[in-house]
């Protein structure tokens, strides 16, 4: 019987290296073109993240408006659980500061989820999908 036991706590650990191992890892350069408004260029955001267990740093950049200066900020509060990533982004803009929320679930060349921000007083959200850049040689 103990051996049974040692079988079966064997196999369970297994299949729980397995699956940990299994989660993609979100550390790269992820890229995505957000619509713009009136029908104009889509502008393109680039998020390049880093885990650590199930801490995640990183930053996030868009471009300027009319062709300026990129914008880089960090992120906040970044967690990683399993394929499940989340973090936040805070931006001041003519003295507020503004915080967006982003969540998503990471496969092996892309991320999907919602991102949560304020508009008016109200919480809106909104899909996103990031595609992981590649690494040319």
């Amino acid at each position: 019987m103990q051996k049974r036991i040692g079988y079966l706590v064997a196999a369970a650990l297994a299949i729980g290296f397995a699956v940990s191992a299994s989660a993609a890892d979100a550390t790269g350069t992820w890229k995505w073109t957000t619509a713009a408004r009136g029908g104009g260029q889509g502008r393109e955001t680039t998020l390049k993240l880093k885990v650590e267990g199930e801490k995640l740093t990183g930053t996030l950049s868009t471009p300027g408006r009319q062709g300026g200066q990129a914008r880089e900020t960090a992120i906040e509060n970044g967690k990683v659980k399993g394929d499940e990533i989340s973090f936040a982004v805070t931006r001041e803009a003519g003295g507020n500061k503004m915080t967006t929320k982003y969540n998503g679930k990471v496969t092996a060349d892309t991320i999907k989820g919602k991102i949560e921000f304020d508009r008016n007083g109200e919480t809106q959200s909104r899909d996103w999908e990031a595609k992981k850049e590649t690494k040319k040689d």
